[in-house]
């Protein structure tokens, strides 16, 4: 039976609770990065009343050009022994939950191992047999799952996810909104779709920073366009959202994945004030 409240790591996601903060760079450029960033992150967040779980991807496998950077490793698996390897430290050194992609289903296992919620790709979102295999991880090591609405999907839509990931025995899971295909090139968000997933019953997270891509750019990349996230972001937590997710990074022009919609490192901070002031308001108005 899914849960409408979701424990991640020492602390619960959903109505009621505190906003939870899903940040960290799009994928794992090298280990340096990654620490540098977790531990800004983690100072920041000191003096605001959000929980922060750490994102990183340790493969991108969904890159718009085969020759994009995907993660550090010249296959699949070694991508992931060596992401998992950095995101581990992460949670050592900074005692910080974590989530990341798992794209096929013999990533989920191992992946759970180290992560606290197992992330879905929109593009992924219907892949049954991945579902499974998250499911079935997420059961044997305690852990979440978040699966991210297709950009190709009707918010209802998502009621058929959430039944197979019962069917499989999941009970902690949480909906991801991103974006829906606007023509051609462009992404909007349906506000009104936020309140659609969040009655299906468990929590929903907004994913601020994708939901401004401009997928399918010009160059081969994904572009996008950051200065739309602060506003995205407060409309959905006055819409009433339990989770942000925010990819960001400390100099996002040169990132390797997805620098046109992530927002400044330094920017997170007073963002994420803002947002827990209006989710605040929500939530001791049991809204």
């Amino acid at each position: 039976m899914l849960h409408p409240i979701v424990p991640i790591s020492d602390f619960l996601c959903g109505k009621g609770e505190r906003l939870t903060l899903f940040a960290g760079p799009c994928v794992i450029e090298s280990r340096e990065l990654v620490m540098r960033i977790a531990e800004e992150l983690k100072r920041q967040m000191k003096t605001v009343p959000v929980n922060l779980v750490f994102k990183s991807s340790y493969d991108k496998a969904n890159r718009t050009s085969g020759g994009s950077f995907r993660g550090e490793g010249s296959s699949a698996e070694e991508r992931m022994i060596h992401g998992l390897e950095i995101l581990a430290e992460v949670k050592r050194e900074f005692s910080l939950p974590i989530i990341t992609d798992v794209h096929e289903s013999w990533q989920a296992a191992p992946a759970a191992e180290v992560c606290d919620v197992l992330q879905i790709p929109a593009f992924l979102a219907r892949q049954t047999d991945l579902l499974e295999a998250a499911a079935s991880a997420a059961i044997k090591f305690s852990r979440a799952i978040h699966v991210k609405k297709g950009q190709f999907m009707a918010p209802g839509d998502m009621r058929h996810v959430l039944k197979k990931l019962d069917d499989f025995g999941a009970e902690n899971v949480l909906l991801g909104e991103r974006g829906t295909f606007f023509g051609y090139g462009r992404l909007v968000n349906d506000m009104c779709g936020l309140v659609t997933m969040r009655e299906m019953g468990v929590p929903v997270v907004f994913d601020a920073t994708h939901s401004v891509q401009e997928p399918g750019g010009p160059g081969g990349v994904t572009g996008g366009n950051r200065k739309m996230v602060p506003y995205l972001a407060r409309a959905a937590t006055a819409v009433g959202v339990d989770a942000i997710f925010l990819e960001t990074h400390d100099d996002p022009d040169h990132a390797m994945s997805d620098g046109p919609n992530m927002i400044p490192l330094a920017d997170v901070g007073e963002l994420m004030k803002k947002l827990a002031e209006i989710h605040e308001i929500l939530r001791i108005s049991h809204v």
